[in-house]
């Protein structure tokens, strides 16, 4: 994951957050539950990216092993 990715998603959680709790404040279930709904993305974007970061490192490493040629 990219650092400007990184802060997006960050991004992302923290508005998700904040959202949850203006919801919570105000008696909004709806807004609330949006702002639920942008942390768990913010979560699921997180652990894609982790994912791409291993699947890359694995393709570097058999690269390396095969001498740099696919």
């Amino acid at each position: 994951m990219s650092f400007s990715d990184e802060i997006e998603n960050k991004a992302k959680d923290l508005g998700g957050k904040t959202k949850e709790a203006a919801g919570k404040l105000a008696g909004d279930d709806e807004l609330r539950a949006e702002g639920k709904a942008d942390q768990l993305e913010a979560g699921i974007d997180k652990a894609v990216g982790k994912v791409k970061e291993a699947v890359e490192g694995a393709v570097k490493t058999v690269e390396d092993k095969l001498g740099g040629k696919r």
